[in-house]
């Protein structure tokens, strides 16, 4: 089967799940059932698969044969050995009455147990610490899967037995992982404000990873860092545009603990090994994270809450992450913090690409001495104006701003690409052609008529550090000139026309006759009025 038909098989099952809880409850409480049962099906199935491969050397015809092979070597004495050995490789074992298999034929036989479900979730959970809490968000126990223990218990076997006939066995974790994207991506559709929480849409993914990762496609063992990564899906991005894909280390954190266990579901679900995938469950500019021996990285990437709240207590200004800045963002509007810390974790040779409301463009005060340390300092490198509505929790513009640690000049380079983009029903949407065109107006640096324009820092300054886009790209579309004379004639032609139909109407009135009086002599009113105007 090609890859696109495995793939549209794939999320047409899984989607078919989320219809059998949609009627119970929002997109924002089910997405934690459908994907969480999805990932236990994903860590099952690749468990009996490893099993086979570590019994056979080589790949199952289906799930039920490499059960039976897994039960079989069970019975033998090297079964502890196999066990050390899938352990080793997957970080858990299964045992085989908890498997995705056995829970799939229980629950088309009416014999599912919900009981044993949540034995298989605390086994995985207490098996390695990358599993940690990792079911926490889902309760099989809920009043609003239905009314009593038989309702509740009958919504989960449906979930599991539609589930079950997505084949993973035969698919690779490309198409898993783009399907579990599709998903999340849908679930943001459907949930609204609360996405913001956990999803980037992929239009503004691809320019951040794109220019991110420009000029460092071919190193090995890059490092990427999302600390606001949601879903994981930016951070996830750079494996899409990088030549040795297998050595990227991915760094990240998130404050959301039902977001952060999504992500670590979706590091999974793309195949990324525990050893490259680094996540942490906390608050970003609390606490500076990571503090260990990697603190610095090749591409940051963000897309951050907007204008959020934050303490802004005077330690921080004791924090290496804003101390040089002698001022803090304002407690109102923790942009410029979230800024601050991603650039702080910038290694010296690499790019952070981060989207911002334009606020922070020109707003003054703490701001625009922060904006003007870093234009002073040539951190800020680029500055892209995107469409408005291109989000699902704001429909406010946004823009990207680009930043570098050290180099050579001082100069900005702006981008208007307001413009680009094609109108939706609920949110507007950038194609992979206004995506490619912004990329190209990025790696010209240039100024572009209508579209780009490279700031030097004298440009700058002159503007008192404000980078408001309009101040530097001139988009305005001058109107065609009028043509008075040809104007003119249309006039008296309307005129004309105009005169020739009053005319033939006086006519018809003038014909009109009644034998009450007073109806005549409105009518002979109305005919004066009408020819009187005719006259003026």
């Amino acid at each position: 089967m090609a890859e696109s038909e495995n793939s549209k098989e794939l999320i047409s099952v899984l989607w078919s799940g989320a219809d059998i809880l949609r009627s119970k409850m929002d997109a924002n409480e089910y997405k934690d059932y459908l994907l969480g049962i999805v990932f236990y099906k994903y860590l099952s199935d690749s468990f009996l698969i490893k099993a086979y491969d570590l019994i056979y050397d080589e790949k199952p015809e289906s799930l039920r044969s490499a059960l039976e092979a897994y039960k079989e070597a069970l019975e033998d004495e090297s079964a502890e050995e196999l066990k050390e050995q899938i352990k080793s490789e997957c970080h858990y074992v299964i045992e085989p009455q908890l498997t995705y298999t056995c829970f799939a034929d229980a629950a088309r036989n009416n014999a599912f147990n919900r009981e044993q479900l949540q034995k298989a979730f605390n086994n995985i959970e207490q098996s390695d610490p990358l599993f940690a809490d990792l079911f926490t968000d889902i309760d099989l126990y809920s009043n609003r899967l239905g009314t009593g223990d038989q309702k509740q218990s009958d919504t989960i076997s449906s979930l599991i037995k539609e589930i079950d006939k997505a084949d993973l066995l035969n698919s690779d974790s490309d198409v898993l992982g783009n399907a579990y994207e599709y998903l999340i991506g849908q679930f943001a559709s459907e949930t609204g404000k609360k996405a913001g929480e956990f999803y980037t849409p992929q239009a503004v993914s691809k320019i951040l990873t794109k220019i991110a990762i420009a000029g460092q496609e071919t190193k090995r063992g890059l490092s990427v860092y999302d600390p606001c990564m949601g879903s994981g899906s930016l951070l996830l991005n750079a494996k899409k545009y990088a030549a040795q894909p297998g050595y990227i280390k991915y760094y990240g954190q998130e404050l959301m603990t039902s977001t952060y266990n999504l992500a670590r579901m979706n590091m999974f679900l793309h195949g990324i090994v525990p050893e490259n995938q680094i996540l942490h469950n906390g608050d970003t500019l609390d606490g500076d994270w990571p503090t260990g021996e990697e603190t610095n990285f090749d591409m940051v990437l963000m897309n951050p809450p907007y204008s959020a709240k934050w303490s802004a207590s005077v330690g921080f200004l004791q924090d290496e992450r804003f101390s040089d800045y002698g001022v803090l963002a304002s407690k109102s509007k923790a942009d410029y913090a979230f800024l601050l810390h991603g650039l702080y974790h910038l290694k010296n040779n690499g790019t952070m690409a981060i989207v911002l409301p334009h606020g922070v463009l020109f707003r003054g005060a703490a701001e625009g001495k922060i904006r003007e340390k870093l234009l002073r300092a040539g951190n800020i490198y680029a500055v892209i104006g995107l469409p408005a509505n291109l989000f699902y929790n704001t429909s406010i513009p946004t823009c990207i701003v680009v930043l570098k640690k050290h180099r050579e000049g001082r100069d900005v380079l702006f981008i208007d690409a307001s413009r680009k983009f094609d109108k939706g029903k609920k949110q507007n949407a950038m194609t992979d052609e206004h995506i490619d065109s912004v990329i190209e107006l990025y790696g010209k640096r240039e100024t572009v008529e209508k579209e780009s324009y490279l700031a030097d820092f004298e440009d700058i300054e002159k503007n008192d550090f404000n980078l408001n886009i309009p101040r530097y790209v001139d988009n305005f579309e001058k109107e065609e000139e009028v043509n008075l004379n040809a104007l003119l004639d249309e006039m008296k032609k309307t005129d004309e026309e105009i005169g020739q139909v009053q005319g033939e109407f006086v006519s018809l009135l003038k014909d009109l006759t009644s034998s009450d009086e007073t109806i005549m002599s409105s009518l002979n009113e109305l005919v004066g009025m009408i020819e009187g105007n005719r006259c003026e």
